[in-house]
């Protein structure tokens, strides 16, 4: 499995695992937690799903995914959360917001990193980006963060 893959996989593992002990109740959110989590909903709100039939530069779609990683570093050093690198490593269980946090900067420094080298390299494989903006937008996503827990 390549890097890209090795990392996406790593963030839907990380992301499952926080999602999951939330859902079963080994994860209650705390009071900043749950602020921390409508600070990024507000920071990224402007990111959200773009139709498909919408021509966007690839400046412009590795920008939207990029955008998630300062927000996501911004939030760990504001509630004080250490972010892990996700890929190869199983989640420390129960998982919690660093987790959580972890494995959606994890997809957001892909995007980093591919904005980056644009210029270089030219862009990554569309199929590649669109796995990660499937990861961050629309139905089920990241997107949806404050709808997966029931406290």
């Amino acid at each position: 499995m390549d890097e890209f893959a090795t990392r996406l996989a790593g963030a839907w593992n990380w992301w499952d695992a926080a999602i999951e002990d939330a859902q079963e109740g080994r994860w209650i959110r705390t009071a900043v937690e749950r602020q921390v989590m409508d600070d990024i909903a507000a920071a990224t709100v402007g990111l959200g799903y773009v139709d498909p039939s919408v021509e966007l530069s690839w400046h412009a779609r590795l920008g939207r995914i990029a955008t998630w990683a300062g927000v996501l570093r911004l939030a760990a050093r504001a509630g004080g959360w250490q972010l892990t690198p996700v890929t190869g490593a199983s989640p420390p269980r129960p998982a919690g917001m660093a987790e959580l946090l972890s494995a959606i900067h994890a997809v957001g420094e892909q995007g980093e990193a591919w904005l980056r080298g644009l210029p270089v390299d030219g862009p990554p494989p569309s199929g590649a980006v669109a796995k990660l903006e499937a990861f961050l937008f629309g139905p089920g996503s990241v997107e949806d963060l404050r709808q997966f827990f029931y406290d």
